[in-house]
């Protein structure tokens, strides 16, 4: 297992042959086989883990529909998930925040994306040979990093709580959630490397935003559907901010329940 839930290409070329570590490429399956994958990479494409008619909340699958397209890639309850896309990590970051509300919590996320490993080490269009296991979940783990409607509600008003909105500026000014603060998510992306910008860009940002940077602080994360803000979630947490969850239902679910909102337009 990693020390932290952000791993570069060197650290996972390093493990890829490690039976307990389990690279999963979360593109669409066409790009997985026309464009290449990493070595020994299965692929679980983006829309097979999220399902808002589910019985879960906001865009989480279930846990037997969750459980079965883990077994079925092989993956056990303690193994690795070492997940990537060619999309700054966003996608592959939502399958990781899934794994953990489920309780699996061996997870990290390839930071750079498949250009990043692109450029130092080989792909391959070969699919590798997958031996599915049997993999039962009971449900949404205790650990889940999750909080209702009722928990942002209370945060409003509180002040050892930062509400993020990691939408993007045009979202944010129509409305947002009363006393949010946005950092859009790409904002932690460094776009040369496409990787995670340093640990020292990232807390100069939270602080030019007045956000607290000790490691303890509460931190509520919300976008539209829990796309974005899974990226920001894996950033964080690889920082060391212990207490960082996210709003399952996002302003989807705020604004259909008639939440209060903002705006600056």
């Amino acid at each position: 297992m990693p020390e932290t839930p952000l791993v570069d290409p060197a650290w996972l070329a390093d493990h890829r042959d490690d039976p307990s570590v389990h690279i999963v490429d979360v593109r669409d399956s066409w790009e997985y086989d026309s464009i290449g994958h990493l070595p020994g990479a299965v692929n679980i494409p983006f829309d097979s883990y999220r399902d808002a008619d589910s019985s879960d909340p906001g865009t989480l699958p279930g846990a037997d529909a969750f459980a079965r397209l883990l077994g079925e890639a092989g993956i056990g309850p303690d193994d690795t998930i070492v997940a990537y896309d060619d999309t700054h990590g966003v996608f592959a970051a939502r399958l990781l925040v899934t794994a953990l509300a489920y309780g699996h919590e061996n997870v990290a996320l390839l930071d750079g994306d498949f250009s990043s490993w692109q450029r130092a080490f080989e792909t391959t269009t070969e699919s590798p040979t997958v031996e599915s296991v049997t993999y039962a979940i009971d449900g949404l783990a205790a650990t889940a990093p999750i909080v209702d409607r009722t928990a942002v509600a209370a945060a409003i008003d509180d002040e050892t709580v930062t509400v993020l909105d990691t939408r993007d500026e045009a979202e944010y000014e129509e409305q947002h959630i009363p006393g949010a603060i946005r950092i859009d998510w790409r904002e932690f992306v460094d776009d040369e490397s496409r990787g995670v910008r340093s640990a020292a860009e990232i807390e100069s940002l939270l602080t030019d935003r007045g956000i607290s940077t000790d490691r303890n602080q509460r931190i509520i994360l919300y976008c539209n559907t829990s796309r974005r803000l899974s990226h920001t979630f894996v950033v964080l947490r690889s920082l060391g901010f212990t207490d960082v969850v996210i709003y399952e239902g996002s302003m989807t679910d705020w604004t259909a329940a008639g939440g209060a909102t903002e705006s600056l337009v």
